[in-house]
């Protein structure tokens, strides 16, 4: 073997650290990371109100956000308290309100709406019964907006039950109006049979 095969053999190992030490000194550099831009909220001296972010142009509507059924996002129609639902009320629709009901409502107004609730008996104030003739004769709307917004001790559910789902919970309360405060002229031949056969 040669001398200079010899020197060739030994430095490989140190050519291919070199080599790839060099490879990778660029990859050090932070320019992707930390790029010259600001970041959400951050101040600068830029604009005249002190701020990076910008303000979107009034009335802009966030993507998947468009609230245009004033029935459906407000209960109201015209801006008045609606009288009707923004869709059919299906078996299917009183099932997941009774389950949401059950949920978010029964505590202060109880399974059956009269406002004898678990939380009532621990002392918090006792809400109106959903039987009460005034509540028997509100519009639809008006549970919509409460569920929404609030009323007296009663705080917004806006945030915790989607707008199909309050909608769902309005259906159950009329539901449960009626099934204590039917008359016997509301209940069809064959149930009355079945009750009396009973």
């Amino acid at each position: 073997m040669s001398l200079n095969q010899t020197i060739t053999r030994k430095s490989r190992p140190l050519t291919i650290a070199v080599f790839s030490v060099l490879l990778l000194l660029p990859s050090c550099r932070q320019d992707m990371h930390d790029q010259p831009r600001y970041e959400s909220m951050e101040a600068s001296d830029f604009f005249e109100d002190g701020s990076a972010s910008r303000r979107p142009p009034e009335g802009t509507v966030a993507r998947g956000h468009l609230r245009d059924d004033e029935l459906l996002y407000t209960g109201k129609v015209n801006g008045e308290i609606a009288g009707v639902f923004p869709y059919e009320v299906t078996k299917e629709t009183l099932a997941r309100g009774q389950e949401h009901y059950n949920i978010f409502c029964s505590p202060c107004h109880d399974r059956v709406g009269t406002g004898r609730g678990i939380i009532v008996q621990r002392g918090m104030k006792q809400p109106p019964s959903f039987h009460i003739v005034r509540l028997r004769e509100a519009e639809p709307g008006y549970f919509f907006d409460v569920i929404t917004n609030g009323y007296g001790v009663m705080y917004s559910y806006a945030s915790r039950v989607p707008v199909h789902d309050r909608w769902a919970i309005v259906a159950y309360i009329r539901a449960l109006q009626l099934s204590q405060n039917a008359g016997f002229s509301e209940v069809s031949k064959s149930d009355l049979e079945q009750v009396e056969g009973n």
